[in-house]
């Protein structure tokens, strides 16, 4: 399968930081949604400011739809639809007065569909901006990034601090761009429960270097978590553990294969293992 967005060897450093994105590579194949999760200063906005070349890096390649881009590269940047987890619109400005100021900017901006997102997302066409909540500002910010027909859509954190219903409208309609398998999206993401539900795939970053970029679905059937008694965990062959993370009252191991672990270590529990849990034992865990 081709990728929409293919990223190498991505370093930026800042002078006046000890933080550096480091060596960062992961792709995004079309017709695919990748989750792009970390913590907060984990690396995610840099990465997608240095996608989007708001940001200079200091090397590596990224390539969107099979190019670099450029300060010149218009025909790139007019298939890219970009929501950001603030507020980008004048707060004087209403939805009608919005449309007409993107029809300037992008060649295929349209109209139409615009007004149709209006409907579907309950905004009223003639309000200011400013009288909008949260929920309906990032419903707009949705909006006007899909009415321009991109096949890439960046999202950074765009589902942040919004509440459960909102989120949800929001996931429905980022599933339902994807159903054309010429479109894509990255998803920059704290909220584990969101990119569970609508990811393909994971990547996750973690103080400026990727830990792992996976298919979903392997993190979801294939990864395990046992749950060891101190004996059980000194039993075991070190080499089927990813990391583990110690407790109370038990140690909780990362296993990459939990059929194989459930038939070689019988009698200890093993559960199916969430992205969030993946993440914890994977930074705070030992290996």
């Amino acid at each position: 399968m081709n990728a929409i967005l293919e990223i190498q060897g991505l370093a930026k450093t800042y002078e006046s930081s000890d933080f550096r994105l480091n060596n960062i590579s992961f792709s995004v194949p079309s017709g695919a949604i990748m989750g792009f999760v970390g913590e907060n200063g984990a690396g995610k906005s840099t990465t997608i400011g240095c996608i989007l070349n708001t940001l200079i890096k200091d090397s590596g390649t990224v390539r969107i739809f099979g190019k670099e881009m450029t300060a010149d590269s218009t025909d790139i940047r007019d298939g890219i639809g970009v929501v950001y987890d603030t507020n980008c619109f004048p707060e004087h400005l209403t939805p009608v007065e919005i449309s007409s100021a993107m029809r300037l900017i992008y060649s295929k901006w349209d109209n139409g569909l615009f007004k149709e997102y209006l409907r579907k997302f309950k905004l009223p066409e003639k309000k200011k901006v400013k009288t909008f909540s949260r929920g309906m500002t990032m419903k707009l910010a949705v909006a006007a990034a899909l009415s321009h027909h991109p096949n890439l859509l960046v999202l950074d954190e765009a589902t942040s601090g919004l509440d459960p219903i909102v989120r949800d409208d929001i996931l429905d309609v980022f599933l339902e761009f994807v159903q054309d398998e010429n479109k894509s999206i990255l998803l920059s993401s704290h909220i584990t429960s969101d990119l569970e539900k609508v990811a393909d795939y994971i990547t996750f970053i973690h103080q400026g270097s990727i830990i792992f970029s996976e298919k979903k679905d392997v993190l979801k059937y294939n990864y395990g978590v046992m749950r060891c008694k101190s004996a059980q965990f000194a039993a075991m062959d070190k080499e089927d553990m990813l990391a583990y993370r110690k407790h109370d009252y038990q140690i909780d191991v990362l296993v990459a294969d939990k059929q194989a672990a459930s038939k070689k270590y019988r009698d200890i529990v093993i559960d199916n293992a969430s992205i969030e849990e993946i993440m914890l034992i994977l930074v705070k865990g030992e290996k």
